[in-house]
């Protein structure tokens, strides 16, 4: 009887114990995985490519996301270019409406500092609304 007391106790306490180290590194892992917005830029109506800045300081990242709001377009590349000054031309052959996301892009070579991301598209300003270009990165 005392044995079993005693194993349910110390079953009891790993669970505890473990339970406490579950909910501290659960918000830490949840924040490395979370997207942070790169930037945005609103396009024209026309054929036509923008640039977004990101530069040294905001760290490295391994994934890329686009979202597109407010408006369609459609998008025929995008490249990214790296802090080493190499580029990574992906096809994005894809026709965004608003309120709609890209597949996830694993960048090559794993963590990578992004120096540049210029990405080309038309729109027909069927809506009359000028759609928004978001680009997210996860570390």
């Amino acid at each position: 009887m005392r044995t079993k007391i005693t194993t349910l106790l110390l079953g009891s306490m790993f669970f505890l114990a473990f339970s406490v180290f579950e909910m501290q590194t659960t918000p830490a892992l949840a924040q490395a995985a979370t997207w942070v917005r790169l930037g945005s830029r609103k396009v024209n109506y026309t054929l036509d490519h923008d640039i977004i800045h990101v530069g040294l300081k905001e760290g490295g990242f391994t994934k890329l996301k686009v979202v597109v709001t407010g408006g369609s377009l459609n998008m025929h590349r995008m490249v990214v270019e790296y802090g080493n000054g190499t580029k990574d031309k992906i096809p994005l052959r894809h026709t965004f409406t608003r309120r709609s996301g890209s597949r996830v892009i694993d960048l090559q070579g794993g963590r990578r500092i992004i120096r540049n991301i210029t990405f080309w598209y038309d729109t027909k300003n069927v809506a009359g609304r000028r759609a928004t270009v978001h680009v997210f990165a996860r570390r």
